[in-house]
């Protein structure tokens, strides 16, 4: 993956926190993980978790009603000439992780 395609990934992700923060209930918490974009730019998948686990259609339901906006958002505080598409999904494999390493400490 080229650089510049890590770059935007990173602006996209940092961005999209930073609206989820100011525009989001505080309930659930909702956590950008990581976003995917396309090779040629015009979609994205954002993932995310949130606490409680049981919150994650909640949030799901938040973060599409809000993608439109978050996508102007994004153009309106960066340079990126093509702004992709946003696409939403639940961080299985980050679940997956905190509850591994859960399982961990109670060994």
């Amino acid at each position: 993956m080229s650089e510049r395609h890590l770059r935007v990934e990173s602006l996209l992700r940092e961005m999209i926190a930073s609206y989820v923060v100011s525009e989001a209930n505080p309930f659930p918490l909702i956590t950008i993980t990581s976003v995917s974009v396309s090779p040629d730019y015009r979609n994205a998948t954002v993932f995310f978790t949130t606490i409680p686990e049981d919150k994650e259609q909640d949030a799901l339901i938040f973060l599409k009603r809000a993608g439109g906006d978050m996508r102007h958002y994004v153009q309106k505080k960066s340079d990126l000439k093509i702004v992709p598409s946003l696409q939403f999904s639940v961080d299985s494999g980050e679940r997956a992780r905190q509850h591994l390493d859960n399982i961990a400490k109670n060994i």
